[in-house]
């Protein structure tokens, strides 16, 4: 996961996007990008897909974009693009998550992948480090993404055959 970060900090930094990444407050990592909001589910989600092809043909050893579990391989890191379908959730920057230790999904800094343990992060020590380095989120909304050269990397996908996942079904 620590490896597949480094390569999506460097795609983001061509595209000039700036990635906001965090511990999921389990065992993943979410990168937000602050995107306008003039854009819907579908374009986000193709656009999110065309990222993730992208970052798996720079680390095809260890990212696959497959979306059914049974076909892909164990020890291959998914990129969820489908954080971005409709009705989907994802925990909040500072949220915390229903485990026994009370940890929290904490924004970090990119210097931070490879060291950062999400299992240190808790209610319990997450105020303190928020005292120490204040919200490290807090630009995120002057820090605003324009989707359109993904959505030309899924148009350019798309005409070389690439399938177009299934969308999750949400429930009614």
């Amino acid at each position: 996961m620590r490896r597949v970060a480094h390569v999506v900090h460097e795609v983001l930094d061509e595209l000039g996007a700036t990635g906001w990444p965090k511990t999921s407050g389990g065992s993943g990592m979410h990168i937000y990008v602050r995107i306008p909001p003039e854009h819907g589910f579908d374009e986000v989600r193709r656009a999110a897909l065309a990222f993730a092809r992208e970052v798996e043909r720079r680390a095809p050893e260890d990212v696959t974009t497959t979306w059914w579990r049974r076909d892909r391989d164990p020890a291959q890191l998914f990129l969820d693009y489908n954080q971005n379908a409709r009705d989907h959730t994802i925990a909040a920057a500072y949220s915390v998550r229903g485990t026994p230790r009370g940890t929290v999904s904490t924004p970090i800094r990119w210097d931070e992948v490879d060291d950062v343990n999400p299992e240190d992060n808790t209610i319990a020590t997450v105020p303190a480090r928020y005292a120490a380095l204040g919200d490290l989120h807090a630009g995120i909304d002057d820090a605003v993404f324009d989707i359109a050269p993904l959505l030309e990397w899924a148009d350019r996908d798309e005409h070389a055959g690439a399938e177009v996942p299934p969308v999750p079904e949400t429930e009614e």
